[in-house]
């Protein structure tokens, strides 16, 4: 284990920082703030930052410390989902609180703790001269967790060209994640014509062509024979439904959103050669359907025995008390975005502190494992770099 000559925090002032950030509202938005304050505490060790505008108050920040390769990227994003009706939470969700030595609030394990104890571990490495060579590249990004505009930003100015292995630390807990699912939102909009329901001739029932297009989409996914040996098969979810306003008139609008997650075999690129395959089957009978695929974000799936996942292990190992595995998982992360272009064998982890709790009511981090993986993080990032 690396030995920090000078632990820059205490327990309780990394338990600080966490708080802070989960005192900072960021449900789908407002990143900008918690972008200052990282950039502002990384500072005070004389690490600099650039704060990247995407839209509005929603930004990327990237940050550095040591020169030259290998370079090894870390990434976490700074968005939160809403908290929901907070009077069902126990406690404040936005004011981080402890309970029975675990830490509660929205994000606390999805992902601000992971986040928080990158940001520690890179300030203890840079304040205690632990890289002999390489570089690490902090990219915290915005919305994650809709539509994962920052991560493709980040990827399309350049920040990912020159990474040579990357750690995402979304909340797998003492798991190592390697390979995930990809994911794409999809909207229908079906055009009718209005009537009243004793003469329904005299209209055209925009619910009916959409109705008949979603059993079928459903079919097509539950009897394909496409499957991975690591995440299983694609599936298909229709998640909203609207349509009509009287139930004496006949609807001439209707609308459906759905969320397919897929796996290379049935890649997103089949997924939408399918769809539209489909509403050309229904606007052929004479339906007005039209299809927006507002989010399309691909599988993940890489070495599973890199030098990365292998250390990783072996450091979770440690810090567990019980064997830590390499793992795929059905959810979406910035890898995606992040990995395009990269192939197979790039070496990726998705490793870091968390529970069972992402967008749940009471959501929380375990306190001593968010506390581990600040050092975890120290030993793995300089181990992989040195």
């Amino acid at each position: 284990m690396n030995k920090i000559k000078n632990n820059c925090f205490s327990d309780q002032e990394k338990v600080n920082i966490l708080k802070d950030l989960v005192n900072i509202n960021t449900s789908n938005g407002n990143e900008i703030e918690a972008a200052k304050y990282i950039k502002e505490l990384l500072e005070k060790f004389g690490i600099s930052s650039t704060i990247i505008p995407i839209v509005n108050k929603r930004v990327d920040l990237v940050a550095e410390i040591g020169t030259g390769k290998p370079i090894l990227g870390i990434s976490g994003h700074m968005d939160v989902v809403p908290a929901g009706d907070e009077s069902n939470w126990s406690s404040d969700p936005f004011n981080l609180e402890e309970r029975d030595n675990k830490l509660y609030g929205r994000g606390a394990a999805d992902m601000k703790s992971g986040l928080a104890a990158m940001i520690i571990a890179m300030i203890q490495i840079k304040e205690s001269n632990l890289l002999s060579h390489g570089t690490i590249r902090l990219m915290a990004t915005m919305g994650e967790e809709v539509g994962e505009l920052g991560s493709q930003k980040l990827y399309e100015n350049g920040y990912m060209d020159d990474v040579d292995a990357l750690v995402i630390g979304e909340p797998s807990g003492y798991m190592v994640v390697y390979a995930h699912k990809g994911s794409m939102d999809i909207k229908l909009e079906s055009q009718g014509k209005a009537a009243h329901s004793s003469l329904p001739e005299e209209g055209f029932n925009a619910i009916d062509p959409l109705i008949t297009l979603l059993n079928k989409a459903n079919m097509v996914f539950k009897n394909s024979s496409y499957q991975n040996p690591l995440l299983g098969k694609a599936t298909f979810s229709t998640t909203i439904i609207k349509g009509g306003n009287q139930v004496n008139s006949i609807p001439e609008f209707a609308s459906a959103e759905m969320n397919i997650r897929t796996i290379p075999e049935f890649d997103n690129q089949e997924v939408e050669k399918v769809m539209k395959e489909l509403v050309h089957e229904q606007n052929e009978t004479g339906a007005e359907i039209t299809m927006d695929i507002y989010m399309s974000q691909p599988s993940v799936e890489t070495n599973s025995s890199s030098s990365l996942v292998e250390l990783s292990k072996t450091l979770g190992t440690k810090y567990a008390g019980f064997k830590v595995e390499a793992v795929a998982i059905p959810p979406v992360t910035d890898a995606s975005n992040l990995l395009k272009g990269k192939s197979k064998s790039f070496p990726l982890a998705i490793f870091g502190p968390g529970s069972d709790t992402p967008h749940k009511v009471d959501e929380y981090v375990d306190k001593q494992m968010y506390l581990d993986f600040t050092r975890l993080y120290v030993d793995l990032f300089t181990s992989y770099l040195n």
